[in-house]
This record gives C-alpha cells, structure tokens and sequence, in this order.
C-alpha cells in the first residue's frame, strides 16, 4: 500500500539497472529539478525571462505525463509548433538536456517514478509478468485524479486477471492543471466491461442544506456518473451570502463574522477555514485577522523540508548515497564556506560537459580528466572529496541516525549555525536538531531485524506530500488556503471568498466548457468542506494588476437553488449589477445586511479603503458602573457591539467589539454607551 510515487519506485529499486539506473538513484524535487533547468537554460544562453525554470518544468512535466519522452518531442511537429508560436523554439533541446543530465546523475524526478515505470513495463515483459501475477488485486483511491501516466501502469498489471476496485468522486476531479483526467473514471465501464457500480451518496460531514445546495450546483455539469448525494444530518442553516464594496472590506467583514459566530457558538479557531480561488487574495484576510488579533495559519506555504538549512544538510545525505547527484554536488562543494569559488565550479561544470561525464567524475579523478582548475582550488575540492569519500565508508555500516550526525558535525553545518546567535540562526540551529531527532525516531521505527540506512530515510523524504509535513494541528488557529489545498479536510465554518465572475470561476477557465466544469467542480468542493455553515463572500470591485476592476457576482452563487441561500440586502450606492439585480430579485430577502458601508464607488477610488466612517446613532446613555463583560451595547458613532473587556475597579476602560470595526477601547468617564441587554 502506498501512492503511486512510493510503490513505483520501490518497484524501480528493484529493477532500475534493467533501464540503465543505480540501484540508489536520487529523486529530485520540484526544486531540484527547476534548479538544474535553471542551470542549462544558463549554459544554453538563453532568457530566463522567457524560458523561466518554472515553466519549463510544467513543459516538461506534462509531457511525461503523457509519456513523451525527450526525442518523441524534439519529433512532434504539433508540440514544437506550439512552443515555436510562444516564443520558446529551444524548448525541445532544454528537455532533451535534462534528460541527459539527470541520466548521468544518476537521479529521476517526480514525474520519472511514473515516466521510467511505464519504460520497464513495456520493455521488460519478464517484470510486467512478475508483477501481474503478484498483485492479482488492484485497489485505486481517488481514481479521479490519476493521469494518463498512472492509468496505463494500473491497466497493464490489471490485464491479467482484471481484479480491479477503483473509489472516486467525478465532482471532486479538480487537477487537471497537474495531468489528472477525469476520463479516467468516465470511462472505466469502457475499459472493464463487466464492471459492478457502488454508489455511496451517503453524506456523513454536512447539514442537509449544505448537501442540497452542492447538488444544485453540480448537477449543472454535463460530464458526470450521475448519482444523488443525501445525508440524515440536521438541515442546518441557510448559506449566507455577503457583499461587501471592495476586497479589503470583504477581509474585515468576514474577519468579523467568524469572530461573532466565535463568541456565540462557543467555537474554536481551528474550528474556521477561509478558502480562497488564488494565494494572492489571503492578503486582506491575514490583514484583517491580525488587526483583530485573531491567529492564522496559511497553508501551502514554505515546508520543513524546503528551508535552506534543512535542503542543505539533506544536500549532503544525497550526496554521499550518490555522489553522482549534480544538484547536491553544486548545493554543498562550498558550503560551508571553504574557498571553492564560482568560477571553479564552472570550470568543473565545463569540464564534465566536455568529457561526458559527472560533475564528481571531474573532481574524484582529476589524473583522469585534466582541467584548468587552478591548484589551490584543486586542494581545497580535493579535501572535500575526501571528506564525503570517508563518509561513504561508513554508509552500510552504520544507521542513518549515526551517519547523519557524523555529516552534520564533520561537514562544519551544525557549527556554522551554532555561532550565529541571531534569531534566524538559532531558529536554522533548532530545525536541523529537529530533523536529526526525526532521523533517530526513523532508525527506532524500522522492522526488529532492519537497519534504516540513511538511502531508506532519504526515499521517505523525498516522497513526503505537503499535507504529511503540515502536522501543526496543537495550535488552535484559523485556516487559510485555496480550495485545491482543501479537498479532502473538514471544518464546522466555511467561508469561501472571492466569489465573481472571472476570479472564481476563473476567466482563463471560460473558453471551453470542460474548463467550466471543473470550476464548478472545485466550488463544489468548496461547499462541501463545510460541516455546519457556509458563507460565501464577493466584492463589487477588486484591485487586481495595481487597479480597481469593477466585478458581479459569480455565476455560481446563481446556480445554487434560492431556497438554501440567506443573502443579505446590497449595500446602497456601489451601482448593482444586472446580474447581480436578478440574483437578488430570484431570492426576495429584505433582511438586515450582515454588513452595511455608507460609501459610493467614487470614495473607494479616491480614499484609503481601509478607512471606515459610520453614520451617527441616536443612543440615550445609561450608568455604566455596573457594566460587565458580555453586555450588548450601543455607541453612537461605532453602533452595537459587546463588551470583551473591562479593566479597573469600578471599570475605567472598557474593549467592546463592533462589528463594523472591530476592538475598540473607550474610557468609561467620557463613553456614551447604552446598555441592550
């Protein structure tokens, strides 16, 4: 049992010589891999502004995906048209060099676990045989979002005896953008003709409106196995709806509503997640939880093992379980610092490129290939290759917690961040003891007659998701991430943000309708992260690209049935639109709006929009001496709130919350407060 990554290259272990690997080959990550494109698009003196690293890499990793290799894309005369009419003919000799590269270093990326599978299986009938006739029983989980990569691999070693159990949901196939096909599991009658249907339409998570108001929306789509989603949970209440003037406003009324349902549901921060369609819109809402000091969590941003320090010390792991590893070669031969210039390195480089050999080749057997590497630099390398060559004899001897603590000490990292006394350098310090404790509790956790070798730890890093390193649940914060980040997880409240046209669903999405569908796939995902309440939250105008674009509603909230939404009245002078006029009519609600702003369209282009004013209320003051906390309130300028604070005896300072704008704290000698209730 294991994902795709992990089986497959426990498989290519085991066979990886067949197809010309080392047994130990590295795995790259995404990092590695846009590193070392980084590096030839250099070489290839071309524009990294238009041949950025990243870009490429999704080229690239497409086309594995689709299992075309380096040579079938330099053939497609379709492929190379396509990259010549965007400006990026060199494409084709970009890929074939990195195949190249990471052929002579010895390492596969991601994509290649998948890539050189295939390549076995068809070439090696004796491996495919071996494993057909092993796992007579395949099971896929979350068959919607494999590739066509992984749908050839299960469908071969499923050819024997066609034992094959998939589980997935068509409404939740939302990452096409990483090669996922959702004709995957559309077709499966097509490809398994005595195939058996199971629908589980039981909904365990959400409130029967929720259910109904996710049903309405994904029965929309065209390209689905149809089926009817119930659930016996409560009904719950209605999806609430809120519109605010810009996106900094849609930040703070959000904020205010989860710290309100907070103190009147009795609810935890963890208990909260904000989803967003774009990283970039988290912006307003971290602004607005900070200024109400409420903690947050983003999710989706820098992991454990993606921190400098950590990268660095894993750097030399790899290195001394394959020395042939370019990117861990080039990441560490000076660091620390131990006079190795840029220069030399490059001529080391140059020199491999030349002889057709590895960057360790170069500096390992120097008699054997001549260079013009000064002798001073010569030395230095030299003590380096013989450090790392003094590690290696210790590789199969010892466990990888031995081992790793012998390279961080010897190497000179566990000291060079143990003198830096600022707080970055002790933080770096701490995490590298925190990966070395998670080395031991590894080598603790292996079979009674195993010995996790430092190899063993390093296939388990490099196959970690994002979701394994996010283990920082002990906190009680509030969530943010987009809802691709989302599927899979629950919370009691869900807001889901950012609801307009051509942001959610996306305007690169509205060219064709299997685009739109799956927007609308990922809204539904969205909705059904929710266990007891939805909200669903829009600006009328946005600052996207440095300007104020003027947006409606998106189409989406439209497709919900009228029945399960609470929208709140349009705030007055921000021009509804047409779309949004209907939207309103359809539902008939005259409720309080949950946020109301006094501000015109011309105020928000001309002022600070974080700036807000409110109108005067009329109020008849009353004693304040016997004022506790828990009180609701009335102010004249602020409105309704609810005293969160007192502080002196009798109370001479008292913290209310107003809705409208949040903590504020007044002096009771000069306050006019009415005490509600």
């Amino acid at each position: 049992m294991g994902t795709f990554h992990s089986v497959f290259a426990k498989i290519l272990r085991n066979h990886s010589q067949k197809i010309g690997y080392p047994t130990n080959f590295t795995i790259y990550d995404s990092q590695d891999s846009k590193s070392l494109l980084k590096t030839i698009i250099k070489e290839l003196n071309l524009d990294d502004k238009i041949y950025k690293p990243s870009l490429v890499h999704g080229r690239i990793s497409s086309a594995k995906n689709n299992l075309i290799s380096a040579a079938e894309y330099e053939a497609n005369a379709e492929i190379v048209g396509e990259d010549r009419m965007s400006a990026k003919p060199r494409l084709f000799e970009i890929y074939k060099t990195y195949e190249k590269r990471c052929f002579m270093a010895g390492a596969m990326d991601f994509d290649d676990l998948l890539f050189k599978t295939n390549i076995l299986l068809r070439d090696h009938p004796e491996v495919l045989h071996y494993y057909q006739h092993k796992f007579k029983y395949i099971l896929v989980d979350e068959y919607q979002d494999t590739n066509y990569s992984q749908y050839l691999i299960v469908k071969k070693l499923a050819a024997v005896f066609t034992n094959i159990c998939v589980v997935g949901d068509d409404a939740q196939s939302i990452y096409s953008f990483r090669g996922a096909n959702i004709e995957n599991i559309l077709n499966f009658k097509n490809d398994y003709p005595d195939y058996k249907i199971f629908k589980l339409e039981q909904n365990y998570r959400s409130t029967q409106t929720i259910v109904n108001a996710a049903n309405s929306v994904i029965e929309k789509n065209q390209d689905q196995i149809q089926k009817t989603v119930w659930t016996s949970n409560d009904v719950g209440q209605k999806i609430k709806v809120i519109r605010t003037l810009t996106d900094n406003e849609e930040g703070k009324v959000v904020t205010n509503h989860i710290y309100e349902t907070k103190q009147n549901e009795q609810a935890n921060n963890l208990d909260f997640a904000i989803l967003y369609r774009t990283n970039a819109q988290s912006r307003a809402f971290e602004e607005a939880l900070r200024k109400m000091n409420l903690p947050y969590k983003i999710y989706g941003g820098l992991s454990f093992y993606q921190r400098k320090e950590i990268k660095d010390l894993l750097g030399y792991f790899r290195l001394v379980a394959n020395p042939t590893d370019e990117e861990a070669l080039k990441r560490v031969i000076n660091y620390p610092k131990r006079g190795i210039g840029d220069s030399s390195i490059e001529r080391v480089i140059i020199a491999a490129n030349h002889y057709g050999v590895s960057l360790w080749d170069i500096i390992s057997r120097p008699r054997d290939y001549p260079t013009d590497i000064p002798s001073g630099a010569m030395n230095k390398i030299s003590g380096f290759v013989t450090m790392i060559e003094s590690f290696r004899v210790q590789l199969n001897k010892v466990d990888a917690h031995e081992m790793a603590q012998a390279i961080a000490r010897s190497s000179g990292i566990l000291k060079e961040l143990y003198d830096d006394k600022s707080p970055e350098g002790v933080s770096r310090y701490e995490n590298i003891q925190a990966l070395l404790a998670g080395i031991k509790e590894f080598t603790e956790n292996v079979g009674e007659d195993e010995i996790g070798y430092l190899h063993d730890f390093l296939s388990d890093v490099a196959l970690l998701t994002d979701a394994d390193q996010e283990k920082d649940e002990n906190k009680d914060h509030i969530t943010l991430m987009t809802i691709h980040a989302s599927k899979g997880l629950e919370f009691p409240y869900v807001y889901v943000v950012g609801l307009e046209e051509n942001l959610f669903p996306s305007q690169m999405a509205l060219h064709s309708r299997p685009e739109l569908e799956e927007e609308r796939r990922l809204f539904y995902v969205a909705l059904t992260r929710a266990e007891k309440l939805a909200t669903l939250s829009y600006a009328t105008s946005r600052y996207r690209y440095g300007n104020i674009i003027t947006s409606e509603p998106s189409r989406f909230i439209e497709e919900i049935n009228a029945e399960f939404l609470d929208i709140a009245n349009p705030s007055r002078g921000a021009g509804v639109s047409m779309n949004q006029f209907n939207l309103e009519r359809k539902i008939g609600r005259t409720k309080e709006p949950l946020f109301t702003t006094r501000r015109n369209l011309k105020k928000i282009e001309d002022s600070d929009p974080t700036n807000e004013q409110s109108a005067t209320t009329e109020i008849n003051p009353s004693d304040l001496s016997d004022l506790k906390v828990g009180y609701n309130v009335k102010h004249e300028r602020f409105g309704k709130g609810k005293v969160v604070g007192l502080e002196g005896t009798p109370p001479i300072k008292a913290t209310v919350f107003f809705p409208q704008v949040g903590n504020k704290q007044l002096l009771l000698k000069f306050a006019k407060l009415e005490i509600l209730s």
